[in-house]
């Protein structure tokens, strides 16, 4: 249970940051400003969303060889080991579906959009800055929890009291 409130409190952390970050950019007064500031977020975004595809591709790649591990020592292990791995798992997909759905929206050809009304940018704006801080929060609670998981591991399985 104790890894579960580190990994809230991670991720707690990450979103008064970027809550913070949004209050502090200030409002957003047209849909030229807005415009500006999506393309400002969109490269920096996109380099995270690829990176939070590809590690949470490899996570649960990873969930998938730490539990043949904990099954062949399985006679030292509880139930709480397969739930956080269990859990790491679910936040490692919900990131990846996140992060591609971040990924097609930060494609699209936000300058080419006339026809749109001016109050969609500031919007979208705001959606994309949610989605960049939810899915860093998300990363973190999910290191967080993997970090719990192979500090309990190491434990289980070397010799020595404790880590």
């Amino acid at each position: 249970m104790k890894s579960a409130w580190i990994a809230i409190l991670a991720a707690g952390l990450v979103l008064a940051v970027g809550i913070g970050g949004h209050f502090a950019n200030g409002a957003i007064y047209s849909s030229l400003h807005a415009r500006e500031m999506i393309e400002a977020l969109s490269s920096p975004a996109l380099y995270l969303g690829s990176a939070i595809a590809a590690s949470s591709a490899t996570t649960m790649a990873l969930m998938l060889t730490l539990l043949g591990l904990v099954r062949r020592v399985d006679s030292e292990f509880d139930q709480s080991m397969y739930k956080r791995v269990y859990h790491i798992s679910l936040l490692s997909a919900f990131l990846l579906g996140g992060s591609v759905v971040m990924l097609l929206l930060m494609t699209m050809p936000i300058g080419e959009f006339d026809e749109i009304p001016s109050v969609w940018f500031p919007s979208l704006y705001k959606v994309l800055y949610g989605l960049v801080v939810i899915l860093s929060a998300m990363l973190v609670a999910m290191v967080a929890l993997l970090f719990t998981a192979i500090r309990t591991l190491i434990v289980k399985i070397t010799p020595h009291d404790d880590v």
